[in-house]
């Protein structure tokens, strides 16, 4: 789609060693984690640079039920390996990496502008996805290794649900949306950028549609003489067969005697009623006791 050879560098495995690591930080004091990783605009600004990125690799704040920390890490992994591993392979690791950048920047740029601080894995469960089922639109995963349901329907889901949210009033949601939102407008513009850039199959000029036609009907020629000098009647058959398939309705056929292709200038050669030539040439030349 978008991936020149040799751009992926796994970086979706760093990824997941972030997720790894920064979740043994919050299982062991999950309130001084917030306090140290989440984002918040007034510490940003006072230069804790990496809050702008940090906030993306929690498991709380999810509202996933009371479904336990490891069990979310465990789905987020899967989600990430699945979809991220897939998406690197098929767009290259600059792009992928991009990708994050701008989502989870956006993100907290909508959080800065709403004043609301800002903690939770929103690239995997929206952006991420939303991107990967507009890639993959017919992939499918099977729910509990049983229901099979197409990406393309959770991610529909899980955009009602997100936009439900922003309209019931979740300030988190609506950064959530936003980044969701800008991911997924790079995404479309690295697509249509490919799809203009994509180099299009050379237009032959006619001369050249002419020269492959003189070397086809040279080879055919050849193979005609042979077939009469040696008197074959199955070889004769099939040539005749094949000149009948290829015949172009319409084309101005001259008379018999004017078939001579092996003039030296080349015309009946390049001419498009060569088939039919060769097929009337066949039924008159062919021997009255073929071998």
């Amino acid at each position: 789609m978008f991936r020149t050879r040799g751009e992926n560098l796994k970086s979706v495995h760093v990824l997941l060693f972030l997720n790894v690591a920064f979740f043994f930080l919050e299982y062991q004091d999950a309130e001084k984690y917030a306090r140290l990783f989440s984002f918040d605009r007034a510490s940003v600004m006072a230069g804790q640079i990496w809050r702008l990125f940090t906030y993306q690799f929690t498991q709380g704040g999810q509202a996933w039920f009371s479904f336990p920390r490891p069990v979310v890490l465990f789905f987020t992994l899967l989600l990430l390996y699945l979809m991220g591993t897939a998406l690197e392979e098929e767009w290259g690791t600059r792009h992928f990496v991009s990708l994050f950048a701008i989502s989870t920047i956006a993100s907290a740029a909508a959080a800065a502008y709403l004043g609301i601080p800002l903690i939770g894995s929103y690239f995997v469960n929206f952006t991420l996805l939303f991107v990967f089922a507009s890639a993959f639109p017919g992939q499918t995963f099977y729910m509990f290794g049983v229901v099979p349901v197409r990406i393309r329907w959770i991610a529909a889901v899980a955009a009602l649900v997100l936009i439900a949210g922003v309209f019931a009033g979740g300030a988190a949601n609506a950064a959530a949306l936003a980044g969701a939102v800008a991911g997924y407008i790079y995404f479309l513009a690295q697509r249509v950028r490919r799809l203009e850039t994509t180099p299009q199959p050379p237009v032959r000029t006619e001369r050249q549609i002419r020269d492959v036609t003189a070397t086809r009907n040279g080879a055919r020629f050849v193979a005609i003489r042979r077939a009469l000098a040696a008197g074959n009647a199955g070889e004769l058959d099939r040539l005749a067969a094949h000149c009948h398939r290829e015949i172009t309705p319409g084309v101005n056929i001259c008379p018999p005697v004017d078939y001579k292709p092996e003039n030296s200038d080349g015309y009946c050669i390049r001419c498009d009623g060569f088939p039919e030539c060769a097929a009337r040439f066949l039924t008159l030349n062919r021997p009255s006791n073929p071998q």
